[in-house]
């Protein structure tokens, strides 16, 4: 087993509770940690037989994209949609930190994380 990791994906998206977060929108970062068995990529440095950071990240920037009152629902629509295209995925884990969140004091960051353990 190893760990596939995206870290940092820098984005400017509109979501929030509040109507001046969706109109106006934050920055967010995200970042993603993807368990799975690695032994068959690394022996035939094959790239289809692996999770491609570049279709994680693409999923990452697409579901940033639709607007949502909540951070949580973001991150069940990006797990849901990589374990979907990759049912090798043993565990991940998925952060979203909104940078300056609107909210009364001097607040670098607010972050959720959500994590997928595949059930055996």
């Amino acid at each position: 087993m190893g760990i596939i990791s995206v870290k940092g994906i820098r984005l400017y998206s509109h979501h929030g509770c509040l109507p001046q977060e969706t109109l106006i929108g934050s920055d967010y970062i995200v970042d993603v940690d993807i368990e799975t068995d690695l032994l068959a990529s690394a022996l035939s440095d094959d790239l289809s037989k692996t999770i491609d950071y570049v279709v994680v990240n693409q999923v990452v920037q697409e579901e940033m994209d639709v607007p949502s009152k909540l951070l949580e629902t973001v991150a069940l629509r990006i797990i849901n949609r990589l374990t979907t295209l990759h049912s090798e995925i043993e565990y991940l884990a998925l952060s979203i930190s909104k940078l300056n969140p609107p909210i009364n004091g001097d607040v670098e960051r607010v972050t959720i994380k959500e994590i997928y353990k595949k059930l055996v």
